[in-house]
């Protein structure tokens, strides 16, 4: 392996040593960086991609929504770029496509804001429902179970019948983002005393390619919009970012500490990949 490879996680992380599949074409495909400042032919690819020196060690590759970024030391050539691009391109290649795929369900999966729209909240299905009849004290939504199961979850919300998309879009998600800190800080203090670790602070993270951070300080940073996952994917990411605590890096020995808290994580973590959440538009 060329020695400056360093690979970047994001929110589309798998294992980088997985063999990718074989092209099933040979017409060429494109993949386009907003902000491309490079090209490169990887196989039957042309990828324009986010090019940027900084002060770092190696040379970092992420593929995110927008497409494949690099990342490389200041002294490192170009053609040594190049180089690393070359040797790792089935992987890139097949992340770009996952990547083209997901952003795909996203797009079949966008919200449409109105009364009646259901969403996913810790795995199950919510209803929307205008009630301008009703003033839900400090919060503008309440959560109720309907059904003779009452496994039905309707989400009230004071809103009036003529309220635009925007403004139905906005009291969800004030509403969903409390419900984010309020789970987010139980997992936390659940799962700090079994790692051995201490948080000192949690803030909710908007982020569009990570779904989670953490610092050597113990802040940690978590995407609100995990509450639209089940609690066991959402206690994946806690106890990831926890573990960071830890290990800050993706060793062997920081996966063993997940895995002590989490058994099936690496089944979880693919849900987490697989399973988009909705789209917010």
């Amino acid at each position: 392996m060329h020695p400056l490879l360093r690979f970047t996680l994001d929110l589309f992380e798998t294992n980088p040593g997985l063999a990718p599949d074989a092209h099933a074409t040979k017409a060429i495909e494109h993949f386009r960086h907003p902000h491309a400042s490079r090209e490169v032919r990887l196989g039957h690819a042309l990828v324009a991609y986010e090019f940027k020196r900084g002060q770092r060690r190696s040379i970092g590759f992420s593929v995110g929504p927008h497409g494949l970024a690099v990342r490389a030391p200041k002294w490192v050539p170009l053609h040594e770029v190049d180089a690393a691009l070359q040797e790792k391109s089935a992987w890139i290649l097949r992340k770009l496509q996952e990547s083209r795929e997901r952003h795909a369900r996203l797009a079949e999966h966008t919200i449409d804001w109105r009364d009646g729209a259901s969403l996913p909240f810790l795995g199950q299905t919510v209803v929307l429902k205008l009630d301008p009849a009703h003033g839900f004290v400090g919060a503008g939504a309440e959560l109720i179970a309907t059904g003779a199961d009452a496994a039905a979850l309707t989400l009230r919300l004071s809103l009036p019948n003529s309220a635009s998309p925007e403004q139905i879009r906005d009291a969800v998600q004030a509403w969903l983002m409390r419900q984010a800190k309020r789970v987010f800080l139980e997992r936390l203090d659940h799962f700090a005393p079994l790692l051995g670790v201490r948080w000192k602070k949690m803030t909710l993270s908007n982020a569009g390619t990570r779904w989670g951070s953490a610092r050597v300080d113990g802040s940690i940073r978590l995407n609100w919009r995990l509450v639209h996952f089940r609690m066991a994917v959402l206690d994946y990411v806690v106890a990831h970012e926890l573990s960071h605590l830890r290990e800050m890096n993706h060793s062997p020995r920081f996966w063993d500490t997940v895995q002590s808290v989490v058994p099936d994580y690496a089944a979880l973590r693919r849900q987490l990949k697989d399973e988009a959440a909705p789209r917010w538009a």
